[in-house]
């Protein structure tokens, strides 16, 4: 079974219709569906992609990599490249689990919180952590800004559920998962495209954590140098596939393509039982 991760419904960028003729295109047999988090975005020019996975993976040079991905406003949107893209504060859920509950059989959910606004994250948490096809909670302290231990209240429930969270790390504060963790140690954790902004830095600490994964979504933030180090450093059996479409992945039609990261998977680890460990087997643990 070969199941994505981490996956964004935008029905301004792909419809449900359009995301299963892609997957039953590239083989894909399920989808974890993810509230959009911003107004769709324009792929940055590719001689940027490099330049930022490579400054980020330095600790002297990382600060300018930051410049480039991690310029907020006051009212909380971002702006790259001198162009400001609203961020939602409060992702709607509601069309994830519509889109659930109409094709049972290809998707599952992830509940998007936000503690880091008016939403009450238990309450939205109860509404949908039992619901069958909920895989866990999405996170993203990195564009919502708050700190992981705000999330402790949300994190104790999906912990007694057995289910993990998701979680896209930013800088400083914002990427402190450990104190997350020290608080609730039976949490499953995973780390999104590939341990972002830090990468190597936090690869050897979550070789040691038995509850913690990263997912190789996003080609924006993940290239295949990257798929392949990471899964050295930590193993195929702690690595997740992922995309993060309908954004990054693009083909030379400039339409989203499954295909991509899954094939530069392939490329690397041909073994069978590393492809299998990454593309499903190691998600289908917290089905």
């Amino acid at each position: 079974m070969i199941i994505d991760c981490h996956f964004h419904l935008d029905p301004e960028m792909m419809d449900i219709s359009q995301i299963i003729q892609r997957m039953d295109q590239s083989k894909i047999d399920k989808v974890a569906l993810i509230a959009s988090l911003i107004d769709p975005l324009p792929d940055p020019p590719k001689f940027l992609i490099p330049c930022l996975i490579w400054l980020l993976k330095r600790n002297m040079f990382r600060p300018l990599g930051r410049i480039l991905c991690s310029n907020f406003t006051k009212q909380g949107d971002i702006q790259i490249l001198s162009k400001t893209y609203s961020i939602y504060q409060k992702p709607d859920n509601d069309p994830i689990f519509n889109a659930i509950d109409q094709y049972p059989e290809r998707f599952l959910g992830w509940a998007f919180i936000n503690p880091n606004s008016d939403q009450d994250i238990v309450l939205e948490t109860n509404r949908w952590i039992d619901h069958p096809n909920c895989i866990g909670i999405k996170t993203h302290p990195f564009w919502h800004q708050y700190r992981p231990v705000e999330l402790i209240p949300a994190a104790k429930i999906a912990a007694k559920k057995g289910k993990p969270i998701l979680i896209h790390l930013g800088f400083d504060e914002h990427g402190d998962y450990l104190s997350l963790l020290e608080a609730i140690p039976e949490l499953k954790l995973i780390i999104a495209h590939a341990g972002f902004p830090k990468y190597s830095d936090q690869w050897d600490i979550i070789r040691t954590l038995p509850n913690v994964f990263v997912d190789l979504s996003q080609t924006i933030y993940v290239d295949m140098q990257t798929i392949k180090e990471v899964v050295r450093c930590l193993g195929p059996e702690k690595c997740l596939f992922g995309t993060d479409g309908p954004y990054g992945s693009k083909n030379k039609d400039g339409l989203f393509d499954f295909d991509i990261i899954s094939q530069q998977i392939s490329q690397l680890f041909p073994e069978p039982d590393a492809q299998e460990c990454i593309m499903g087997n190691n998600f289908k643990q917290f089905l």
